[in-house]
């Protein structure tokens, strides 16, 4: 599915008056792309994905999925957030399955289907586990088969590795782009981490502080499949160097 954001605003009142987080946000996502939005923190990022996610509305503008403005929630698109919102009391493989309750399948299909997501990202031994007895990672990894199992076409995703350690978070990465390259979703990604950004995406859309506005759009020109050996090439940190100046000269301001 393809997305547009088109001239998008978000106003939040506040106690001290109302408060702009977006301002004339606009950009495209072809269908099957995976594209990645960096910015200071406050700059509206996460903003931009609620509303793609139909989680807030927006002020102004428009947020549209294959063309049709997004209002809600939809299970087109799947939706990771940084913390796991695993259900404690339920098994990894009852997650999931509970995220399938509203499919018109029969339950054996539910569990059927449960169980090949959870082999999807390498924990088809601990389906029976409760999100207490996985790990940080091993979590996160169930959110993303949960949000994977109804097929969306959209996968929309805030910063879901921040909380991990470095080891954990670059297998999460490699994970990640071995699911994209095999079944080819749409990717939306929020990060604060801009190699992160850079060796899982397309392309990388900088925010301006706040405000938020897409400030620049930055193609990633490094091969696929990737492998964290590319992290160490010249186009690689040529790419990192110009978005790490972008959001320099962001940052170099108070917010406004």
């Amino acid at each position: 599915m393809k997305i547009r954001v088109q001239d998008l605003e978000k106003r939040f009142p506040t106690r001290g008056g109302e408060v702009v987080a977006v301002e004339g946000a606009a950009f495209d996502v072809a269908e099957n792309e995976f594209v990645t939005i960096v910015g200071t923190s406050g700059c509206g990022k996460s903003t931009v994905l609620n509303i793609l996610a139909g989680l807030q509305p927006a002020t102004s503008g428009r947020a549209l999925v294959d063309g049709t403005a997004v209002t809600g929630p939809g299970r087109d698109r799947g939706v990771v957030f940084q913390t796991y919102t695993l259900f404690p009391w339920m098994t990894a493989v009852k997650n999931i399955e509970f995220a399938l309750r509203a499919e018109p399948i029969a339950r054996a299909e539910r569990r059927a289907r449960a169980r090949r997501y959870l082999e999807l990202v390498g924990l088809d031994d601990f389906a029976d586990a409760l999100p207490a007895q996985l790990s940080g990672g091993m979590r996160q990894r169930v959110a993303i088969a949960r949000s994977l199992s109804y097929q969306p076409s959209v996968l929309l995703m805030d910063e879901p590795f921040g909380a991990l350690d470095a080891l954990t978070r670059q297998s999460m990465q490699e994970l990640l782009t071995d699911i994209w390259e095999q079944h080819r979703l749409t990717v939306v990604f929020v990060t604060h981490d801009v190699e992160e950004a850079v060796y899982i995406s397309d392309r990388v859309l900088v925010m301006t502080r706040r405000p938020g506005r897409i400030k620049e759009d930055v193609a990633v020109p490094l091969p696929r499949p990737r492998r964290h050996e590319h992290l160490t090439t010249p186009e690689f940190l040529a790419t990192k160097t110009r978005i790490l100046e972008s959001l320099r000269e962001e940052g170099a301001g108070s917010p406004r």
